[in-house]
C-alpha cells in the first residue's frame, strides 16, 4: 500500500481537504494505493499554478530549442522508466503488461519525441499583401489547458493531449481517471526531472463530479481537451457555455464496423483481425471493432473462425507476460458490460462463444470474449458502445447496405473495410463517415496521422501537427509600411 500526492506547481502535494480514495486493482479487487482525492480547492491551487507559469513566461518564452530538448528529455525519461510505468498501468487498469509495454509506453515515448521535434520545425506566415504592407499570420498558445483523460489508455491519452499542448507553449492541469491516476501522477514526476518548469504541468486526481466539474466550470481555463464518454462531453461543453466560453475539444464514443465484402481476403487473416479489432485491451477501446458487418456469402465460415479464436483466448493475470487479455478496469463497469449481454439475449441476440465471468476467484473482474450473433441494426447491441470484450455479427447483402449499417449509429470514429477492389476500398471510404478508414488492416496508425471522429465521436483531433491546432490560436499583425 502507497500514499500517493497530487502534483501542483512543481511538488507532491496532499489534497487540501486530506481526503484520499482507494485505488484498486482490477486485477484481484485489492487497494494498492490511497490517492490524494483533489477536488475545487486543488484545481483552484493547480490553475493559479499554471496561470502564473504562463503570465510570466518561464516555460512559454523559452526558445524554441530549449522546449524541444526538455520535452526530449522527458521522453528518454519515460523510456528509461518503461518497465515501471507498464507495471503500474498494468496494476492501476487490468490491461496485459505485455501489452502496455509494446503499446502504452512505446507511443507514449513516440508521442514525446515527436512534438518536442515539432516546436523549432514549424513556421508562422506572411500574407500575400501588396508592398506597402506586411501582415504576419503567427501562432501563440492558448494559457492554461485542462487536460480529462479516460482510465482504458491512462499515460498514452494523456501523452496525446499534454505533448502537443506544452509544446505549443501552454501551461496543463491534468486530471486523469479515478479508476487510473498512477502513471499520469507519475508522469509529472518525471516531467520536472526532465526540466518542465514548476506550474507548467500539474496533475490533479480526483473525481469527476468534484475535480472534473471544477477543471470544466474554471474561468481561468482556456480549454479543456477530453476524451471519455458521450454524456461527460455534454457535461464540458455545458460547463464552458456557463463559465468562460472556454474552448472545447472532445474524443468520445464508438460503434466502430469491419466492413467484410464478399471479396475480402482469406479467412483466416479476417479472423485475427476481427479477434485483435474487438478483444484488444479487453475490449476498453473507443475505436474497437465492435460491430462484424459481413457479406451473407462470408458471414458462417467467417463467424466459425471468430469463434474458434475467441474461444482459445482466454482472460488471464495481466501480469503474467504471456497473458493477452486481462481484467476489466472495476467491478461497477464489469456488471454494466454484462448487463449489456444480458440485454442482447433478451432482445433476441444469440450468444456463440463467451458471455461470463470468469477467474471470479481471484477476485479480479475478467469477462471472456463474446460473440453475439442474430443481432439486427436496432438493438442496443447494435447501436450503444459497450465498451467491452463483445463483438456483434451483422450480415449484409450488398455494399449499399454495408455503407447503411456501418453509418447506421449515432458515432463515427472509424471503420475498416476488406476488399481485394481497390475501387470499392476508395468509394466505401469515402461513403463511410468516421475520422478513421482502415483499409485490409484494422486499428494500424502512426503518430504522425489525426485521431478523432465526426458525430457523436466528437470533435477535434489528438496526433500528428493538426493537434497543434487545438492548443493554439492565430493571431494577424497587418503593419501598414
Amino acid at each position: 500500500m502507497i500514499d500517493v500526492e497530487a502534483f501542483v506547481d512543481g511538488e507532491r502535494v496532499p489534497a487540501v481537504s486530506g481526503r484520499t480514495f482507494d485505488c484498486v486493482s482490477p486485477r484481484d479487487g485489492r487497494v494498492i494505493a490511497r490517492v490524494a482525492e483533489g477536488d475545487a480547492a486543488d484545481i483552484d491551487a493547480a490553475v493559479a499554478a499554471a496561470r502564473a507559469a504562463f503570465e510570466d513566461g518561464r516555460w512559454r518564452d523559452l526558445h524554441p530549442r530549449d522546449r524541444r530538448r526538455v520535452l526530449q528529455r522527458l521522453a528518454g525519461l519515460i523510456d528509461d522508466n518503461r518497465v515501471e510505468l507498464a507495471r503500474l498501468e498494468t496494476l492501476d487498469m487490468g490491461k496485459p503488461v505485455s501489452d502496455a509495454l509494446s503499446v502504452d509506453l512505446r507511443v507514449t515515448v513516440q508521442t514525446f519525441e515527436f512534438f518536442a521535434e515539432a516546436i523549432d520545425k514549424r513556421y508562422d506566415e506572411v500574407a500575400p499583401t501588396d508592398r506597402r504592407t506586411l501582415a504576419t499570420i503567427t501562432r501563440e498558445p492558448l494559457g492554461v489547458v485542462a487536460a480529462v483523460v479516460p482510465w482504458n489508455f491512462p499515460l498514452m491519452l494523456a501523452a496525446w493531449k499534454v505533448a502537443p499542448a506544452l509544446a505549443a507553449g501552454n501551461s496543463v492541469v491534468l486530471k486523469p481517471a479515478e479508476q487510473s491516476p498512477l502513471t499520469a501522477l507519475r508522469l509529472g514526476e518525471l516531467a520536472a526531472e526532465a526540466g518542465v518548469p514548476p506550474g507548467v504541468l500539474n496533475v490533479v486526481p480526483g473525481f469527476g463530479p468534484t475535480a472534473g466539474a471544477a477543471l470544466g466550470r474554471h474561468p481561468d481555463v482556456d480549454a479543456v481537451t477530453f476524451t471519455g464518454s458521450g454524456e461527460v462531453g455534454r457535461m464540458f461543453l455545458r460547463y464552458a457555455a456557463d463559465s468562460n466560453l472556454k474552448q472545447v475539444s472532445l474524443e468520445l464514443g464508438g460503434k466502430s464496423p469491419q466492413i467484410v465484402l464478399r471479396d475480402a481476403p482469406d479467412t483466416e487473416t479476417l479472423a485475427k483481425a476481427v479477434v485483435d479489432g474487438i478483444f484488444f485491451n479487453q475490449g476498453e477501446v473507443c475505436s474497437a471493432g465492435s460491430r462484424l458487418l459481413v457479406h451473407r456469402s462470408r458471414k458462417d465460415e467467417l463467424v466459425d473462425a471468430v469463434v474458434r479464436a475467441s474461444e482459445a483466448m482466454r482472460p488471464g493475470d495481466p501480469l503474467d507476460p504471456g497473458t493477452t487479455m486481462g481484467a476489466l478496469v472495476e467491478k461497477a463497469h464489469m456488471e454494466r458490460v454484462l448487463g449489456h449481454l444480458d440485454t442482447a439475449r433478451q432482445e433476441g441476440a444469440v450468444t456463440l462463444a463467451g458471455g461470463n465471468r470468469v477467474l471470479e476467484e481471484t477476485g479480479g473482474y475478467y469477462v471472456e470474449p463474446t460473440v453475439l450473433d442474430a443481432v439486427t441494426p436496432g438493438m442496443r447491441a447494435a447501436q450503444e458502445e459497450i465498451f467491452g470484450p463483445v463483438l456483434a455479427v451483422l450480415p449484409f447483402d450488398d455494399e449499399d447496405e454495408a455503407i447503411r449499417l456501418a453509418n447506421g449509429t449515432p458515432y463515427g470514429l472509424a471503420a475498416a473495410v476488406w476488399t481485394r477492389d481497390l475501387s470499392k476500398a476508395h468509394l466505401m471510404a469515402r461513403a463511410i463517415r468516421a475520422g478513421t478508414v482502415w483499409v485490409n488492416c484494422f486499428d494500424a496508425s502512426d503518430i504522425t496521422v489525426p485521431f478523432g471522429g465526426y458525430a457523436q465521436s466528437g470533435f477535434g483531433r489528438d496526433k500528428s501537427l493538426h493537434a497543434l491546432d487545438k492548443y493554439t490560436q492565430l493571431k494577424t499583425t497587418w503593419i501598414q509600411l
